[in-house]
């Protein structure tokens, strides 16, 4: 996929961006007049690592945020098309009609047979708009649970890849249900006999993200966020403005380390430094490795031993809340 991390430089980027464009026309200077800056370029390029590390090993949870909503971040289309093979996309809900803003289908990775069910942003203004910026209606939960049920019918593993703010907030999708498909979506995956692996590769919103993420094994990128809400929408209901997102980003602990930390997510996968969006590629790489080393893990177990070990995983988020109160209790 393209590099589209200088076309849209964020605003703590900025002292690195303008180092690669200097990077990049000393160079154009040095080829168009056959002039060796060899020297100079060196010590730029190692003046401009220096600078990446000093900024990415400092982030906040509002730059993180910024970083995993990069619009050259890799997206869903994108780990399809770096490591599944054969991939045949399977479309509708067989109810109502087919949400471009999940994609579904059946695929290989090295050979082992995938149903692969994710969010799908879409890249240009024309296939945002067509997919609702990532947010699914009711109809994109029916048909991923479909299709994960013909998963587990033919004994097919699950990959889910999570990149949402939410679910989609209109009227017509309240009154198609939206809550209540997605809370069937949440029984259902918790029943399901095949192994599932998540993966947060973005933005992970709220009940729009967990309607495809109650899995076995939950991993998430360095600069991905797994929130209850945005950063955005706890800043208006708490302070009726928006302005304040990067305190409630502090607040709503939605960073990879912060959940590494209350033992929500399995494993957090390391981005190259500046981010995806700087070398896609490697973390496809990355996330593919990660995918299959969990599989092979949760495919050991017993169907019926992996079911309760799920349950077992989500009835234990929260209970980090549970035991600061038992202790605040048994200090009054």
């Amino acid at each position: 996929m393209e590099n589209e991390s200088s076309a849209h430089g964020l605003d703590f980027e900025a002292p690195i961006v303008e180092l690669e464009n200097r990077i990049s026309e000393l160079r154009s200077f040095s080829e168009s007049s056959e002039i060796d800056l060899s020297g100079q370029l060196e010590e730029l390029e190692k003046k401009c690592e220096e600078k990446k590390r000093a900024i990415y090993s400092h982030l906040n949870p509002w730059q993180r945020v910024q970083i995993a909503r990069h619009p050259g971040r890799p997206r869903t289309t994108d780990y399809i098309h770096g490591f599944v093979s054969d991939f045949l996309e399977l479309h509708g809900d067989g109810t109502y009609r087919d949400d471009p803003a999940i994609i579904t289908g059946l695929g290989r990775i090295r050979g082992r047979k995938v149903m692969i069910v994710g969010h799908r942003k879409g890249k240009t203004n024309q296939e945002k708009v067509a997919c609702f910026f990532g947010m699914p209606h009711p109809e994109g939960y029916r048909k991923a649970i479909k299709k994960m049920r013909l998963a587990e019918k033919f004994g097919i593993p699950i990959i889910s890849f999570i990149n949402t703010a939410g679910a989609f907030p209109g009227i017509e999708a309240e009154e198609r249900g939206q809550a209540f498909v997605i809370a069937k979506n949440l029984q259902a995956m918790a029943s399901l006999k095949v192994p599932v692996v998540a993966v947060v590769i973005g933005e992970g919103g709220s009940g729009g993200a967990i309607g495809i993420g109650v899995a076995d094994r939950i991993l998430m990128l360095e600069n991905s966020y797994y929130s209850v809400i945005s950063p955005e929408g706890c800043s208006a209901i708490l302070w009726k403005d928006t302005s304040h997102a990067p305190r409630a980003a502090e607040i709503l602990k939605l960073t990879s380390s912060d959940l590494s930390n209350f033992q929500i997510v399995d494993e957090v996968i390391e981005e190259p430094i500046g981010g995806a969006h700087r070398d896609p590629m490697s973390t496809i790489r990355a996330v593919e490795e990660a995918i299959l080393r969990h599989l092979d893990e949760v495919s050991d177990l017993d169907p019926e031993d992996r079911k309760l070990k799920r349950f077992h995983k989500y009835m234990a988020i929260g209970r980090y809340a549970d035991q600061q109160q038992q202790v605040v209790e048994d200090q009054g």
